[in-house]
């Protein structure tokens, strides 16, 4: 496998130009500017010198650094073809926004989801498990779609503007596929510049890990937060419970683990040389949890919390006493323990 050095240049051109233009941040009326420059085969080289000063206010600090970077990017341009990329990447780069926007939508509708979903639920967990990614996949169909619009001639994802002229596209696709012939890849080249736009723009989901999750629901039952805190236990320092407190005088270690897997033995453990616990609990998805795993945490006196789903799932569940849906936690509950 080999990439032919002609199709890379290019390329690494056309990235080239839209990474400078991102840095140069031009306003829509510059954007303007450029793309409608009297240029043709013959001039074009001497228009863009001799237009900066019009393009360009260089009395200001900003206007001096649009400047600089972009005399870099009139420095790779020696062919009329050269000239073309830089107009589709002007094109894309007064996109890109738009795209990124939308990608963002679904990220914000599993936001607006979660708001009204148990924290502790199966569903929540799926969500909130593929949600980093969704803007990601998301932007990269968008952009797959965009292109292939432009190459067909169809605005469609475009005309949710009313203002929006349909003969634009056309010339749009026009360049596009003038610069497909000479090796352009217009979909993956602007795919790297969108991602990491992407990247940069996705907020990190606090309270989206499970213990987080925890968290916030012993908060939201009536734990002060101050009260609550992480700690190794005294008799088995391999052992580390989440969530430590005291409440009504007894003391309350909670482990929280997504899925058990063999971990729980070792909170079995725990439970055997531990003086200083009186309620120990597990909380847990319970999507790994079978009968056994079930029966022989409780012998051992450690309170049992699974997902609701998991809970109405499977009835041995039900009858296991000590056994509750995360739903069924509460401050009476915990004071019941």
């Amino acid at each position: 496998m080999k990439v032919d050095d002609n199709k890379f240049n290019i390329n690494l051109k056309f990235y080239f130009f839209l990474k400078y233009l991102i840095k140069i941040n031009f306003s829509n009326k510059q954007i303007f500017f450029i793309l409608n420059l009297p240029c043709n085969e013959q001039n074009f080289s001497i228009v863009l010198q001799e237009d900066l000063d019009n393009l360009i206010d260089t009395k200001t600090k900003k206007g001096k650094r649009q400047k600089e970077l972009f005399l870099q990017i009139v420095e790779q341009i020696s062919t009329y073809n050269d000239f073309k990329l830089l107009c589709f990447s002007l094109h894309l780069i007064s996109m890109k926004d738009l795209l990124l926007e939308m990608a963002k939508c679904r990220y914000n509708t599993d936001s607006l989801a979660l708001s009204k979903i148990d924290p502790l639920s199966l569903e929540y967990d799926k969500i909130t498990l593929y949600r980093p990614y969704s803007t990601r996949v998301e932007g990269a169909l968008l952009s797959l779609l965009l292109f292939g619009c432009i190459e067909k001639k169809s605005a469609s994802l475009l005309l949710s503007d009313k203002n929006f002229n349909p003969a634009y596209i056309t010339i749009l696709s026009q360049l596009m596929l003038d610069l497909k012939e000479l090796g352009i890849e217009s979909n993956q080249i602007f795919m790297l510049v969108l991602n990491e736009s992407i990247n940069q723009s996705i907020i990190s989901d606090s309270g989206s890990n499970y213990e987080d999750r925890i968290k916030n629901k012993l908060i939201s039952i009536g734990i002060k937060e101050e009260n609550i805190e992480k700690k190794h236990d005294e008799q088995d320092s391999s052992t580390e419970f989440d969530f430590f407190f005291t409440l009504n005088g007894k003391c309350y270690g909670i482990s929280a683990k997504r899925t058990l897997r063999e971990r729980y033995k070792q909170f079995i453990k725990t439970s055997q040389m531990s003086n200083n616990i009186d309620v120990m609990i597990e909380i847990t998805l319970g999507v790994d949890l079978s009968k056994e795993k079930a029966e022989s945490i409780r012998q051992h006196k450690v309170y049992l919390f699974v997902a609701n789903e998991i809970y109405q799932q499977y009835e041995y569940l039900q009858q296991i006493d000590g056994v509750y849906s995360c739903n069924d936690l509460n401050m009476d509950l915990l004071k019941k323990l």
